[in-house]
């Protein structure tokens, strides 16, 4: 049988230990260069430019100081500091000292970091200077169990430590959490073999890349899409361009200077990087590969992007999947196949890793075209929510997680994303494709949202493109075959409340609208 649809039918995966996948990836590829924007606030000895193996070293020396500050194999220690590399590199050293990562997202509050670390198992949390004034709010974690991440780098290790011995395959590795939209974030469990499982999905897509380019990205570093992504990268040995600063400016820049042949950022910096593809398309020419998930995103956006690479046929992979569940549908673009694509169909599951199904309120599946809400299948679900198992298991029917999506699959088996339940406007079958539209046919905007209004109405909140108007001729002539909606709301981009990874976060929003502070 031909090795490739063996794979596909039966495919083998391994469990991931993040050490020993960098340590791996170090051996067999030890110049592999990596690129930063900046230097890390945690290893300076690293520059903007290191390889594999000097990377390495550095997380071998961070792991010997956190065995050697108490740390031991089992405990949970949070990560709670800026959004960089090093954040991954930390991690990679408390899995090689045997402790349990919990990525945290900087952009929480203290009240809530107090609240997420009462949950863990006496934990030891790890800051630096610009998360240091949260940490010192913070009760539930003991003052000697409070590190600074930039102090303990200090000082010279006499001899790198061994690697503590595994975690056992089944359990829980490696911790992130929810976007935090509807109260305090839940923390999501994983183990080895459900990462291991996603660095399969993501292993298929890369075979089809060319490793001899660049793989930049600008990433949140806090979300398991980074680990499942970095490991992924070095385990085909890509030389790698890590985007900390997605300011125009900075991306210009660095596009020009690097050349990369694939890019991956979350959509809303895609929407706001189209301005330097008006502004110049050979700046993204050498772009071959565009990648993103997290987020819906609009066609014109794509559209800009393709036609900007220098390639004859480039593509724009489009993933939708969770946290809980990983990267579970995708769909390739072309500029050929967007002429006739509607964004709201978001593709199909992975061969024999991943599918969807759409049932209705009983759980009963629909018939294809009806739409009710998604549930997914993932051999690399997470395990559990850290100490909220009994909510975690309310998600499930079976084998099935309920996604809190609303959709349908097609008469072709394509998945159609409409909304969240939650975020269900009535009358209205899907915010997202509105937005969609309204964003193809008004490039003075650069990001559409519709929640509801203070009156329950659909209330559109939009922001401006930098340097542009806003042409109410234009968008009374969009919107006049829609549903009615309220007058929109104008926003600053930056005023627009958002999650680690660029979503807008939709409940906050109506807060804000519901207590009169808002522009309009």
């Amino acid at each position: 049988m031909n090795f490739l649809l063996k794979n596909l039918l039966w495919p083998k995966s391994h469990p991931l230990y993040l050490h020993e996948n960098f340590l791996a990836a170090a051996r067999s590829a030890p110049a592999t260069p990596i690129h930063f924007d900046k230097p890390l606030n945690a290893f300076p000895e690293l520059g903007t430019h290191t390889t594999y193996a000097e990377s390495a070293q550095s997380v071998a020396e961070l792991a010997t100081r956190i065995i050697e500050a108490g740390i031991a194999p089992g405990e949970h220690v949070g990560v709670f500091k800026s959004a960089s590399f090093d954040s991954y590199l930390t991690a990679v050293a408390l899995s090689y000292a045997g402790a349990v990562p919990v990525m945290i997202s900087p952009h929480l509050t203290a009240d809530t970091l107090s609240a997420m670390a009462g949950r863990l198992s006496d934990p030891w949390l790890i800051y630096d200077y610009t998360t240091e004034s949260k940490i010192k709010a913070v009760e539930t974690v003991k003052p000697e169990k409070k590190i600074d991440l930039i102090e303990l780098q200090r000082g010279s290790v006499a001899a790198v430590a061994p690697p503590a011995g595994r975690r056992p395959m089944h359990d829980i590795a490696y911790m992130t959490h929810t976007s935090g939209t509807t109260g305090i974030p839940k923390l999501i469990a994983h183990s080895p073999t459900s990462m291991g499982w996603r660095v399969t999905w993501q292993r298929r897509i890369l075979s089809l890349v060319d490793n001899r380019g660049i793989a930049a990205f600008h990433v949140s570093p806090v979300h398991s899409r980074f680990n499942i992504g970095i490991a992924s990268l070095m385990s085909f040995e890509f030389p790698m361009l890590v985007i900390a600063d997605p300011s125009e400016d900075n991306v210009e820049q660095l596009m020009r200077c690097y050349r990369p042949l694939t890019l991956e950022t979350h959509p809303n910096d895609f929407m706001r990087w189209a301005s330097l593809v008006d502004k110049d398309p050979d700046i993204f020419s050498s772009v071959k590969y565009l990648h993103s998930t997290f987020d819906a995103i609009n066609k014109s956006t794509m559209f800009a992007f393709l036609r900007a690479s220098k390639y004859r046929m480039p593509v724009f992979l489009q993933v939708y999947g969770q946290s809980e569940c990983g990267p579970m549908v995708l769909r390739a673009h072309t500029r050929q196949s967007l002429r006739f694509t509607n964004m709201r169909s978001m593709g199909v599951g992975m061969p024999s890793l991943t599918k969807v199904r759409v049932v209705d309120q009983n759980g009963r599946k629909r018939r294809r075209g009806e739409q009710g809400a998604i549930e997914m299948f993932s051999r690399g679900r997470a395990i559990t929510y850290y100490n909220e198992d009994e909510r975690f298991q309310s998600n499930l029917h079976g084998d099935w997680w309920n996604s809190g999506d609303v959709g349908k699959i097609d008469r072709f088996g394509s998945l159609w994303l409409h909304d969240r339940q939650v975020d269900v406007n009535d009358g209205i079958e899907s915010n997202l494709e509105l937005e969609d539209v309204l964003l193809d046919q008004l490039p003075f905007l650069n990001e559409v949202v519709i929640v509801r209004g203070t009156d329950g109405g659909p209330q559109p909140v939009v922001s401006v493109v930098d340097g542009k108007e806003f042409d109410w001729g234009e968008w009374w002539k969009c919107v006049s075959d829609m549903p009615r909606f309220n007058r929109p709301i104008i926003m600053r981009y930056e005023e627009l409340p958002r999650t680690a990874t660029a979503k807008v976060q939709r409940r906050q929003l109506e807060a804000v609208l519901g207590s009169g502070t808002a522009n309009s």
